[in-house]
């Protein structure tokens, strides 16, 4: 089969995945988000991931409920309904991949730790992935900062891809003994030390890229080598890649 040169440089593009959305003008994690990313023609969405006290998951980054609710509730504490009653805008992990099958967008699932119910939150989500219709159309890649939580995606389903997230105080060894598919070093620290791109690179591992909203750092993951760019602006990020 002869590929065309533009499906060449089709897929040899960095791809732009929206972080909680397109954040910078919307509010992050909500429906509404998720649909100016779609608009602003991200490749696909991030999200974060916690369980209520009923065990339902929902896309939420803090522990606690007061910086963006203006409620000192913690998620884990309290059930759906009081949660979604706290937050009307809040979106469970169904209704979130339900529209990223619907508008064919990959996905990034960040499950947080440490959190009460420990590693439960992964046996949710690949629950939740294994019910969801249509779920193999699209790329899935579950994250975590959490070491252990990555080795339990491997125990409960292999089959799934993972990104080992790291920040500053990540140890290298950790990324080296991961059974992660991608490792996604914060932007900070790729541009403190671009070779830490091709170390990843030479563990047969892809590079996700998290938060970069910087033009200077966005063409810097473009000449590293980066899979997935991970940024609140995604039509900011187009424009300075000159994308079409």
């Amino acid at each position: 089969m002869r590929v065309s040169l533009i499906s060449l440089l089709l897929l040899s593009l960095m791809l732009i995945y929206a972080h909680r959305g397109a954040s910078a003008d919307y509010p992050e994690l909500t429906l509404a988000a998720y649909e100016g990313a779609v608009a602003q023609g991200a490749d696909g969405f991030e999200c974060d991931v916690r369980l209520t006290k009923d065990e339902v998951a929902v896309l939420w980054h803090n522990a606690s409920m007061l910086e963006r609710a203006g409620n000192p509730g913690l998620i884990a504490e309290m059930t759906y309904k009081e949660v979604s009653r706290a937050y009307p805008q809040i979106l469970t992990l169904d209704e979130f991949l339900a529209f990223a099958v619907k508008n064919k967008k990959g996905v990034l699932i960040e499950t947080k730790h440490p959190v009460i119910s420990g590693n439960r939150i992964e046996e949710v989500v690949v629950e939740t992935l294994h019910a969801t219709k249509g779920i193999e159309k699209i790329d899935v890649s579950v994250m975590s900062f959490s070491w252990f939580a990555i080795e339990k995606m491997k125990r409960l389903d292999p089959s799934i891809p993972t990104t080992f997230l790291m920040h500053k105080n990540t140890q290298w060894f950790q990324a080296k003994l991961s059974s992660a598919t991608s490792i996604g070093p914060g932007i900070n620290e790729l541009r403190e030390e671009p070779i830490r791109a091709m170390r990843i690179k030479k563990l047969g591992k892809s590079l996700n890229v998290w938060t970069v909203d910087d033009a200077a750092d966005i063409k810097l993951c473009e000449k590293v080598g980066v899979d997935i760019l991970i940024t609140n602006k995604p039509s900011h990020a187009r424009e300075v890649l000159r994308y079409p």
